[in-house]
């Protein structure tokens, strides 16, 4: 019920914002933006003439403006293209001329995303990505399972899931399931972590006496998944060494604390409502035993420059995923199964799977689209920005903004906002430290909800929602008050 009233929450926000654009604001082609537009659709060129200091609008240089603006089909004028757009940085009058200011040209731009045809058809073809991956890990998971291997896992797992999931019998499988998906998302597997998660939920699932309403186990699991607990943000440290940044990894640490307190809160968050006693031994060793591992992991990659944590992750990640299947297919050899046919009978499951959740994901990020489409988004950060100005207080954090707001509904969305900040205000910026360790800290929420509970057919998500958003926004204030401890010299 929850998702439902957000999901039309959506709707009608996007569509009375795109309503006050054209009617009340003049732009005509927001409806055919909303339903037709592209991402790759040319922008109209307009040429301009700027003035004063574009620093005061927190553009580090005129070259990063003029690089920024470029982006919206904003060309300067030269003598054969005369100007019809003046930008400054106080509102004087230009004749012949629009006028504004470099604050305000800001709220005027409108970055091309997919409308909701295109969104339609990237939603299958993420699906039919996405088949053939949960098929060759599903197909494994089977074999794992007819070998014994699951249950192995399940028992080492035991003494601590068994404290936050009491719902779940001892031996489960689900255990086992779910610790493969949270050692997939600690290396940054996305697309390892997926299927084991799905299957994670669909085992919960058969122990679920209400099966259209998510059971506390399924609300503890899918929360702590959605906190997005990774220990290196392995595509975030590449996208800053490609945009040259002087050192792409110094933002490691501060991804990791911030990742690791969203996780926390989580886990705290739904043990309160479920009345699960944190403060028990198993549950104080695990949780603290990770931190260690986490701090020793820390301490290690940053006496390794760039190449070599990108060279360490790479080998630990992708080796990983690698030892997993020889010991499974050791262990199934060893137990003489056949191997192959456990592979295929897995594998169709996992197609199945994938097929099931398209209605589910066409829904949700075609609602994410309009919102993207209608200016919604630049609506609430322009909002943020004026407010915390009136405040008289340091705007700084605001540019970084957008990548945490837009994290929760689109994962692509998210990278092109903290790669966009990043060339505006450069790699090294205060910005685009902040967008680059929002990125690495959090996960798509809503993208989540409606893969996972959509896998299992489950309607009522109880208050599973406001806890990933509650997570999200414990590990976004944490991402800000660690890059103004980190970073808070930088301009």
């Amino acid at each position: 019920m929850a998702l439902s009233r957000i999901w039309s929450a959506f709707i009608i926000i996007a569509i009375a914002v795109a309503g006050f654009k054209c009617f009340v604001s003049g732009d005509g082609n927001i409806f055919s933006r909303m339903v037709t537009g592209k991402v790759d659709d040319a922008y109209e060129t307009v040429y301009y003439q700027a003035s004063g200091n574009p620093q005061t609008a927190g553009f580090v240089s005129p070259d990063s403006f003029a690089k920024y603006i470029s982006a919206y089909g904003y060309v300067p004028a030269d003598s054969l293209h005369p100007a019809t757009v003046f930008i400054t940085d106080n509102a004087v009058a230009a004749t012949g001329m629009k006028v504004y200011t470099y604050k305000s040209i800001q709220a005027k731009l409108v970055k091309h995303v997919d409308g909701i045809i295109e969104s339609c058809k990237s939603t299958v073809t993420i699906c039919i990505g996405l088949i053939g991956i949960m098929a060759l890990f599903m197909g494994f998971l089977s074999i794992a399972e007819k070998a014994g291997g699951i249950q192995l896992l399940s028992r080492m797992i035991e003494p601590f899931f068994s404290k936050i999931f009491p719902g779940i019998p001892k031996g489960h499988p689900a255990y086992g399931h779910m610790m493969m998906n949270f050692s997939a998302n600690l290396l940054n597997l996305d697309n390892a972590a997926t299927p084991f998660g799905l299957k994670a939920m669909q085992s919960m699932q058969e122990l679920n006496t209400d099966k259209e309403t998510a059971s506390n186990a399924q609300i503890m699991f899918l929360c702590l998944h959605a906190s997005g607990l990774t220990l290196i943000p392995v595509t975030v440290i590449a996208w800053r060494a490609a945009l040259k940044s002087a050192s792409p990894t110094d933002i490691f640490v501060p991804c990791m604390i911030a990742t690791f307190a969203a996780t926390m809160a989580a886990m705290f968050i739904v043990a309160f409502r479920q009345k699960i006693n944190i403060l028990q031994p198993a549950i104080l060793a695990w949780v603290g035993g990770l931190s260690v591992v986490i701090a020793l992991l820390a301490v290690y990659l940053r006496t390794l420059d760039t190449e070599h944590m990108q060279s360490f992750s790479g080998i630990l990640s992708n080796g990983i995923i690698l030892l997993i299947f020889i010991l499974i297919v050791i262990g199934a050899l060893y137990k003489r199964i056949d191997i192959f046919e456990a592979f295929v009978d897995g594998a169709k499951g996992g197609f199945e799977t994938a097929v099931k959740i398209i209605p589910y994901l066409v829904g949700m990020l075609v609602a994410i689209s309009m919102l993207r489409t209608s200016g919604t988004f630049d609506v609430v950060i322009n909002g943020i920005k004026s407010l915390f100005t009136s405040m008289g207080t340091d705007t700084r954090f605001v540019d970084g903004l957008p990548t945490a707001l837009i994290k929760p509904l689109s994962g692509s969305g998210a990278r092109g906002m903290m790669i966009d900040t990043m060339k505006t205000f450069g790699p090294d910026s205060f910005a685009g430290r902040l967008s680059s360790i929002l990125q690495g800290s959090s996960d798509t929420t809503f993208y989540v909800v409606a893969v996972y509970f959509g896998a299992v057919s489950i309607k009522n998500t109880r208050y599973a929602i406001s806890t990933m958003l509650l997570a999200d926004l414990v590990g976004i204030l944490t991402s800000i008050g660690l890059c103004y401890l980190f970073f808070g010299n930088v301009q």
